[in-house]
């Protein structure tokens, strides 16, 4: 008698495939993968590579020629000129011309000289989008996150790996989901979540994790602010600070040459594994972080005694357009105190153009502001414009001891409207008061 017939499903299992979080996402894309799991360790292929004239040539052309090796696609490179110009000295005008005899030796195609912040300029010029996975050679470079790219700073000895490879490995990081619900109130901004953030959080509440911001705060806020929101998860030890991708970023890439930006799909799945903490925009107040560190915010009202003698709107984090608008709404038709010296420095030349043609720049000189370039200066302390034992109030992301040029200032972050404020009355003052 024959065995009994012994029948075998040949069919395929159907497996539900595991909840990704937004950061998953961008990296398995980039990794060729399906999905990837928190803490595996993944090799990325580079989309772009971001460096400025103080992190990239002068450090990564000798190390190039001393391999004999080429870079691995010069389509996919970015230099900008941001940190150390308009030259003001022997040093720096060493630096700059070697960035920019690098750049016509190597036959760059995408180089922007002295024409603002790379942070700005860099999605300015379209070379970032949704789905991207990006690396510059700055801490600030999680700003492309806000975009819904996967952007983060690399150091020289990295760089050249990309320079050469196109490559990177990355560790999968957890996710941190920060939810804004609600809209911020009028005088409150982008910065001042970031700083309340990295107040409740410190300087490495978010080591090596990517942390995501999200939530009906978050969509309200134009493009221009998420990036400060992204610019600024460096501040928490963040790998990356991501936005989902929305009609917002959809029609802001379209207006920078970039129509029809692939926004679907980039999002956390319901189910994705991820801590998330709650707030409330509509109960926020202006924040200001005191010296010698971002994570040492309060709220405005703590300062109220405190002079200004140095008022600074600059930087990737508070010179934009949007930022030039906020100031320019408190000092409309208003003088600085006397003794407080305004300066404002735009972020790129498109936004300073764009704000003469607003009328905020002829608002903010009517102020009494003095117009300085289009550069990374005293954020970077660069341009020797803060004076000694200043009190100093900035638009800028770090407040760290000598990190505007002088040792001796006592540096406070804020927004561009509780900054133009305290220029207004001669100390840290609540930019709402002024406002009503």
């Amino acid at each position: 008698m024959p065995p009994a017939a012994i029948l075998v499903d040949t069919r395929m299992t159907q497996t539900t495939p595991p909840a990704q979080t937004l950061a998953q996402k961008l990296i398995a894309r980039a990794a060729g993968r399906a999905h990837v799991t928190a803490g595996e360790i993944v090799n990325c292929q580079v989309d772009m590579a971001m460096f400025h004239d103080s992190s990239g040539p002068r450090r990564l052309k000798p190390m190039l020629e001393e391999l004999g090796a080429e870079i691995w696609d010069k389509s996919k490179v970015v230099l900008v000129m941001d940190h150390y110009v308009p030259e003001q000295d022997d040093d720096s005008r060493r630096i700059v011309r070697i960035a920019r005899d690098w750049a016509r030796d190597q036959a760059l195609p995408h180089v922007y000289d002295s024409i603002g912040i790379c942070h700005v300029v860099v999605p300015q010029k379209g070379h970032i989008r949704p789905g991207m996975f990006c690396v510059g050679g700055d801490s600030h470079s999680p700003t492309g996150g806000a975009f819904g790219a996967y952007m983060f700073g690399i150091g020289s000895t990295e760089m050249l790996g990309v320079m050469v490879t196109g490559e990177l490995w990355v560790r999968v990081p957890q996710t941190l989901r920060m939810l804004w619900r609600n809209r911020l109130a009028p005088g409150v901004t982008a910065k001042d979540m970031v700083l309340h953030m990295i107040g409740l959080f410190g300087m490495n509440g978010g080591q090596y994790q990517a942390v995501e911001f999200y939530g009906s705060g978050v969509t309200a806020l134009s493009m221009q602010e998420r990036m400060t929101l992204s610019n600024m998860s460096a501040e928490m030890g963040a790998q990356v600070g991501l936005i989902a991708p929305d009609a917002t970023t959809q029609a802001w890439l379209a207006s920078v040459g970039v129509p029809d930006a692939p926004i679907d799909g980039w999002t956390t799945d319901d189910a994705a594994e991820a801590t998330t903490t709650d707030f409330d925009a509509a109960t926020l107040a202006p924040q200001v972080a005191a010296p010698h560190s971002p994570a040492n915010t309060h709220a405005v009202d703590q300062f109220a005694d405190v002079r200004v003698d140095v008022a600074y709107i600059g930087a990737c984090t508070g010179a934009k357009l949007d930022d030039l608008r906020a100031a320019s709404v408190v000092l409309k038709d208003q003088v600085v105190a006397r003794g407080v010296r305004l300066m404002v420095a735009p972020a790129s030349l498109a936004d300073q153009e764009a704000a003469e043609q607003e009328g905020i720049m002829r608002i903010l000189r009517e102020a009494g502001a003095e117009l300085l370039p289009t550069a990374c200066g005293a954020c970077s302390g660069y341009g020797g414009s803060i004076p000694d034992g200043a009190n100093v109030i900035a638009t800028t992301a770090r407040n760290f001891k000598g990190r505007m040029g002088s040792a001796t200032a006592q540096v406070y972050l804020a927004s561009p409207y509780t900054v133009a404020a305290s220029a207004l009355r001669g100390s840290i003052s609540d930019p709402r008061e002024v406002l009503a």
